[in-house]
């Protein structure tokens, strides 16, 4: 039999984190962000499960081949346009709408002439405060002329540095003002908001949102308690099963470097799950995983993570659990586990541990 974890991804709960959004978001139009292979569940999954999305914003433009093969007949967004004048032809191709956020960018549509002539969707983004993409406002006029005039269609864009909290500068407000200001009077569409604006900052929207980590029911703080009443729902659910029971005296030691000294008699179960299937080495002692009863169908209890994961496997606390034997399953992350709260234990961010699920887990598209 193949080792038993498994990354489940829920389809269905796909579709309920879109329609949340739709309820949040209700003018605008919805960019369903599949970077980073759909935030590590598949881009198959993300298409079964995001189908009724407006459009797909992405990074790489064979990722856009892929959608389109697939038989994706809807926009596509190159969240950081090209990387390669060469790209040109092909993004014209695949109908891709562009990002530009640099002279070269803008440079190399001015040179592009597509043989059915024509043009691409643009969204200019412009650096309000995020100081990682995009034109400073002072220049921003200038690169949407000019590139108005290379026949391009455009609309706005910029980045909210700081949606996901309120004591930090730039906040939400400023960012809005100066992007309000700077494109007064010009045309095109506009696309502001990512998941954290999209939960907190409903007057700074856009006619495009662009949710991420919400569309995978994780939170953008890293917090599970900030989304706690937001009504997402987890897709992906780490699952694995014990392999191993060990009886331990009071005074054994767990694992690599003995970090965990038992307090009393107890068994430990020994999950198939480590850091090389994407599960944080830093995981703390205590660190919940969901372990099934073993005696009524979908009920369990949390066991804490003792001793440091290794490779291949973690151990886990069964004084909860004392009906727990080889076979049990037991659920890493998922409905039961927030993700957020296994990160927050192992001094991270949800979007990491999805991010990092590694290529030899098996994917259950469900």
């Amino acid at each position: 039999m193949n080792r038993p974890i498994l990354a489940s991804i829920h389809t269905e709960a796909f579709r309920h984190n879109l329609s949340r959004v739709r309820e949040l978001a209700p003018q605008s139009k919805i960019w369903s962000v599949i970077k980073a292979r759909a935030y590590g569940h598949c881009f198959d999954a993300a298409l079964k499960g995001l189908v009724s999305t407006d459009g797909f914003a992405l990074l790489d433009i064979q990722d856009a081949v892929w959608l389109r093969e697939h038989g994706w007949q809807g926009r596509i967004l190159l969240l950081e346009g090209l990387f390669h004048e060469n790209e040109l032809a092909l993004a014209r191709e695949l109908a891709c709408d562009l990002v530009v956020h640099c002279d070269a960018q803008l440079e190399w549509l001015e040179k592009f002439e597509a043989k059915d002539h024509k043009t691409f969707n643009v969204f200019l983004k412009m650096n309000t405060g995020m100081n990682r993409l995009g034109f400073k406002p002072e220049v921003y006029r200038t690169a949407f002329h000019r590139l108005h005039a290379a026949g391009c269609h455009m609309h706005h864009m910029t980045h909210f540095a700081n949606a996901d909290q309120i004591d930090r500068q730039p906040s939400v407000g400023c960012q809005q003002e100066l992007f309000d200001q700077t494109i007064t009077g010009l045309d095109g569409a506009t696309s502001l908001a990512n998941s954290a604006a999209i939960l907190w900052h409903r007057n700074a929207l856009g006619d495009w949102v662009r949710p991420g980590i919400m569309l995978y029911g994780a939170s953008p703080t890293g917090l599970f308690a900030d989304i706690e009443n937001a009504h997402l729902k987890a897709v992906m659910q780490l699952g694995s099963e014990i392999i191993d029971i060990q009886e331990l005296k009071k005074g054994d030691r767990i694992g690599y470097g003995g970090r965990y000294e038992a307090p009393e008699s107890m068994r430990i179960g020994i999950v198939a799950c480590g850091y090389a299937d994407g599960y944080p080495r830093q995981a703390k002692d205590g660190t919940p995983v969901w372990v099934d009863s073993a005696t009524k169908s979908g009920e369990g209890m949390i066991c804490p993570i003792v001793g440091r994961v290794s490779m291949d496997m973690l151990t886990i606390d069964l004084r909860n659990a004392p009906n727990a034997r080889i076979g049990t399953t037991v659920e890493l992350w998922g409905d039961r586990v927030p993700v957020d709260e296994v990160a927050r234990l192992s001094d991270t961010i949800g979007y990491e541990l999805l991010c990092a699920v590694a290529p030899r887990v098996p994917v259950a598209i469900k």
